[in-house]
């Protein structure tokens, strides 16, 4: 039986695993966050940290441990192959000294070392000499630099009584960003914006290998400690194992973020994968629950050139049918002093190949701007319609082939405006019978059957930015968020405003699998939700300052298995989880039940957290999670086949019977003590305290 529940916000994904160069451990089988570097399947994460991870590093003592250092000002020791903090040491205890000397080696030699290694920047015109990476020669006396010119200097004889020498090796044309000698130091590796690792030979600094085409900048390389494996991480927020610098063994491709997001958030029907700007010219497929990209899509299909102030092809609109049969995207190129490029291409899914097939392209779809895109739901007709700011919206249909063996093709069916204005949004209903479109000031409703206009709705002044539908019990209402910090709801069958309230809503989401809708709201430099049905006065979810920053898109993903939460403000949760994303993450909003098998487990856990709390703040607030009399009795009335096995449970269940000297002071409301322990469940993912 459920109790109670709360709703919190969780980083769900998309997390910079190309923030720190990786560590490869001495068995090569893991790669620290922590990942297998033989399936490129996620292990798990160690977690502990307050603050920014700023370096990680194996202990040279144990091979099986590892060293994280971060800003909240502590150095922690991992069993990294089961996730299992051993000791954190704190900014004034003193670390082991092996531990010092391997992550703070090039710190003594550039500033404990009486040495100074220096060019002088005006040597040619327009020379850039900049210092960009370092890396010591793991037994002779030499130091290799990378500069800007990318050009890779060979420091000797630094640490005699003679004066320093240094050499030059060149390859690359842009700035040199990452060297690493391998662990004998026969081989040094070095990489940087063209995608190629260049392996150069120590004795023979002229012979050089090369293993290109790696798809990115790349930004970090690491090498095993045996030397049999290499890692390189790369801009794209990618890690690609190699063996011996001969062959890609393995990719670790996290969340894409390049220059935005301009596609929204899109779920894919087929693979329920969140949809988004990838790599340029591509659409990434995300898996949300596995925190992994599935595969990339090339849109654009022309090579992308890395090279600043470039005009290139960007896709800035995508949207799928119902069904996850048909794929639209919109690309957009624009040169100085030249008109704006526009390409719309209607892409089919190919059962064989389980990806999507070019099947139409238009080229210049409209004279201006594409705003908005959207596909009908209804299942009686395969229709898309775009709105731009050359004043009209066009719908495009699905025209039947008279040969049954061939596809189809797209054509535009009809173009429509309202008094020369310029359309910003639309919407469908959720059966397909109606398209609503906010020409500025105005809202339009039209039949996509007769295309005939049905009405003109009125409201408050200010343009409109976003329109959206009710759903099931709601559908006769029509929601908009005007640029004047209005949100309305109009009734359908009355052509009447219903209420309107003054909110500056950023974004407007529906939940397709039920009626409920989520404003996002931006003041004083953090976004806000609200969660409400458009028939309801009230909200049934609302939370102040729920992230930093502006929310930039949103969306509804339905859930694997649904939930059966009987508390009214997270019954909207039920179905589906909602994904929004902000300039600096990926983040869900979930309820988490407190269940008898969380009230005992979840305290189980909350004594190790705490554990690992007190090491850094002795001080902290403990709060206890609720325990006696009313847990046991749930837990007695709990079906079995929703715990887990007896002898898991008999420790934790004795151990709840006994009382402690300090019980008489605990709160006997169960409520209240749960209520306080909100704030704890942030520490827990969401599977944690799921049943």
């Amino acid at each position: 039986m459920v109790e109670h529940a709360e709703i919190r916000m969780v980083h769900r994904g998309g997390s910079k695993i190309n923030f720190r160069e990786p560590v490869i451990t001495n068995d090569s089988r893991y790669s620290v966050n922590v990942y297998s570097t033989s399936t490129e399947e996620y292990v798990h994460d160690l977690q502990g940290h307050t603050d920014l991870v700023t370096g990680v590093v194996l202990n040279p003592s144990n091979h099986l441990q590892v060293y994280s250092c971060s800003a909240d000002g502590t150095v922690r020791l991992w069993d990294f192959t089961d996730a299992i903090l051993i000791k954190v040491l704190l900014q004034q205890h003193s670390l082991p000294k092996s531990v010092l000397i391997t992550a703070s080696l090039l710190i003594q030699l550039f500033v404990s070392v009486p040495h100074r290694f220096s060019l002088k920047s005006g040597m040619k015109k327009g020379a850039k000499n900049a210092f960009t990476c370092v890396s010591c020669h793991p037994k002779e006396d030499c130091i290799a630099t990378g500069h800007e010119d990318g050009k890779i200097r060979m420091w000797r004889n630094f640490n005699q009584k003679k004066e320093y020498t240094y050499s030059t090796l060149h390859w690359h044309h842009g700035a040199v960003n990452t060297l690493c000698f391998t662990p004998e130091g026969t081989n040094l590796l070095s990489g940087g914006i063209e995608s190629v690792l260049v392996h150069w030979h120590y004795t023979q600094e002229n012979q050089k290998d090369f293993l290109p085409r790696l798809g990115a900048a790349i930004t970090h390389i690491a090498v095993s400690p045996d030397g049999s494996l290499f890692s390189t991480s790369h801009s794209d927020n990618k890690i690609t194992i190699i063996q011996s610098c001969v062959k890609v063994s393995a990719v670790i491709q996290g969340l894409v973020k390049g220059d935005g997001v301009w596609t929204n958030l899109i779920i894919d029907p087929r693979s329920k994968a969140l949809v988004l700007n990838g790599k340029p010219g591509h659409l990434q497929f995300y898996s949300l629950h596995r925190d992994k990209q599935l595969y990339n899509l090339e849109i654009v299909q022309q090579e992308y050139i890395h090279e600043e102030g470039l005009d290139q092809f960007e896709v800035v609109n995508a949207a799928f049918d119902a069904r996850g049969n048909w794929l639209a995207t919109v690309e957009e190129r624009r040169k100085k002093g030249a008109e704006l490029e526009i390409t719309l291409k209607l892409w089919a899914y190919d059962e064989l190949t389980q990806s999507f097939v070019l099947n139409t392209t238009v080229t210049a779809p409209h004279e201006d701007q594409i705003t908005a895109m959207f596909f009908s739901p209804s299942p009686e007709t395969t229709m898309l319609v775009t709105t731009s700011l050359d004043g009209h919206f066009k719908a495009w249909l699905l025209a039947d082939h008279s040969d049954a063996n061939a596809e189809g093709f797209w054509a535009c069916d009809f173009v429509g405006g309202y008094h020369l204005l310029k359309p910003g949004c639309c919407s469908f209903s959720a059966d397909g019978s109606l398209l609503s479109v906010g020409f500025q000031e105005v809202v339009t409703v039209w039949s996509p059957a007769s295309w005939e206009l049905l009405t003109t709705l009125s409201q408050p002044p200010g343009a409109i930015r976003d329109l959206c539908f009710g759903r099931l019990s709601c559908s006769k209402y029509l929601l908009g968020a005007s640029t004047k910090n209005q949100l309305c709801c109009w009734n359908l069958l009355t052509c009447s405003l219903e209420w309107s309230t003054p909110m500056d809503v950023s974004l407007l989401q529906a939940d397709p699998l039920s009626e409920n809708m989520a404003a996002f709201c931006s003041q004083s430099g953090s976004s806000d939700l609200f969660v409400f049905k458009p028939s309801e006065p009230r909200p049934l979810y609302s939370q102040k300052a729920l992230c930093t920053g502006k929310v930039q898109h949103a969306v509804f993903a339905p859930r694997d298995q649904m939930l059966e939460s009987c508390e009214e403000r997270t019954q909207w949760l039920n179905r589906s989880q909602l994904y929004f994303f902000t300039q600096h993450m990926l983040m869900v909003d979930d309820s988490v039940a407190v269940t008898p098998f969380y009230l005992l487990l979840g305290k189980h856990r909350g004594q190790q957290l705490e554990k690992q709390e007190a090491l850094t703040n002795p001080m902290a607030e403990r709060t206890q999670l609720p325990q006696g009399s009313i847990a046991i009795k749930e837990l007695l009335h709990t079906p079995a086949h929703v715990l887990p096995s007896a002898s898991f449970l008999c420790a934790m269940f004795v151990r709840s019977l006994l009382i402690s000297s300090s019980s008489a002071r605990q709160d006997n409301d169960l409520w209240h003590t749960v209520k306080k322990t909100h704030k704890k469940t942030e520490y827990y993912g969401v599977d944690d305290l799921t049943p």
